[in-house]
């Protein structure tokens, strides 16, 4: 079964909230008026009831199908978007660019928003299941760990559920195809902070000073030999350093200097590792210079693991959308980070790629002239509605 007809019938539709979406992005637990469109098309879709306030903006809506276990107790799957955008600075030049200043859907949260309302408004309309399908509306996929939060505040109590699934986009591979994996898919994530104090001075007088800057740059070189000399070769991590931040001014030696990065692994043994080595380089170097290092190793999110029983189930709902051909197992783990590892933790199921590419040349997630394909729209909402009819199957 290739792209569904009735979800083919409103591609332009679909298109058009996303293109909504995309002009007025919310970071991270501010999606206020995100989280009011998807309840308004919900209720416009006739779902059987909207759960909102679990994680402040998340949204569930809960889906009936038709037969003797769409009720209380029946069988029941989740399907999982998320909704945040990032603070960066839009570049597309599209005419459906953010206007919001500084804050862009730069990783395809508008595009995953919008094929779950796409898939919701289909099975809302078919119920050609038995049993119950929660869509999952999540904020603060970002940084903060939305789903970490709506866990705690009881997502799998409130909506019992026998699977949980995910889905992203994936610019790398052809639109319309699907990636998968069994085990570790995605990286543990670590949000790395050191703030380097020295001593400040004019910049023509060094020797009155201890120059933090200097101090962080041999940090950042040492930080490399954690995975190149810590790490066994066939092990995978990163550390990173992204940002940095000291000064004002040409002629003058900062009395400290602010580091930001982020840490990468999939063994609890490499984390504790990168951990240790973080804070040893860091402390160390700075106390040989006479300075000091304050380090700040935030352990954010868990790898994202993939019950092999669940992916199956992914696999087969994505061939019967794409065909066999188009359908293929990643062939190594990815080390960006997604925090619908803490579902997975708390419930079987799989995280699954959706190819969104155009060309070669296609700007990558979280690149300031990243934007969502359009085309892959009802491939997603297909995909996500056959994966319910699959699972509870009409008898």
């Amino acid at each position: 079964m290739p792209i569904i007809n009735r979800i083919a019938d409103f591609h332009a539709e679909m298109t058009e909230w996303r293109h909504d979406l995309h002009r007025h992005p919310e970071l991270a637990l501010q999606e206020v008026r995100t989280s009011g469109v998807v309840q308004e098309k919900l209720r416009e879709f006739g779902v059987d009831e909207i759960i909102t306030g679990m994680a402040r903006t998340g949204v569930v809506g809960v889906i009936r199908g038709r037969g003797p276990h769409s009720g209380a107790g029946g069988k029941a799957i989740g399907l999982r978007a998320d909704m945040d955008a990032l603070p960066i600075h839009e570049e597309t030049g599209a005419a459906h660019a953010s206007q919001t200043p500084g804050v862009m859907h730069a990783c395809g949260h508008d595009g995953h928003t919008t094929m779950l309302l796409g898939a919701a408004k289909y099975l809302a309309e078919t119920r050609n299941f038995d049993g119950t399908v929660y869509v999952i509306f999540q904020p603060a996929e970002e940084n903060l760990a939305g789903g970490e939060i709506m866990v705690k505040e009881g997502l799998f109590e409130r909506c019992p559920m026998d699977m949980v699934f995910g889905m992203h986009n994936w610019p790398a591979a052809p639109a319309g195809s699907f990636l998968w994996r069994n085990g570790p898919t995605m990286a543990a994530v670590a949000n790395i902070e050191i703030t380097i104090t020295g001593k400040g001075a004019h910049g023509a007088h060094p020797h009155r000073g201890i120059d933090p800057i200097v101090v962080a740059a041999q940090i950042v070189s040492a930080l490399q030999t954690i995975v190149a000399r810590s790490i066994e070769p066939v092990e995978s991590g990163v550390v990173t350093i992204g940002h940095i931040s000291g000064g004002h001014i040409y002629n003058v030696i900062p009395e400290t200097v602010h580091m930001k990065g982020t840490a990468r692994w999939f063994t609890p043994e490499v984390g504790d590792r990168l951990e240790a080595g973080v804070r040893k380089l860091a402390t160390g170097i700075a106390e040989s210079f006479s300075a000091q290092a304050e380090v700040m190793f935030d352990r954010a999110y868990p790898p994202t693991v993939n019950d092999p029983d669940a992916t199956a189930l992914t696999v087969r709902a994505a061939q019967a959308v794409a065909g066999d051909a188009r359908v293929a197992p990643m062939a190594k783990p990815t080390m960006g980070g997604e925090d619908f590892a803490f579902m997975l933790n708390a419930k079987q199921g799989s995280y699954i790629m959706l190819g969104a590419g155009r060309g070669p040349d296609d700007a990558m997630p979280h690149h300031p002239k990243y934007d969502f394909n359009d085309e892959v729209l009802p491939v997603g909402a297909s995909y996500w509605a056959t994966l319910a009819e699959q699972l509870l199957p009409r008898r």
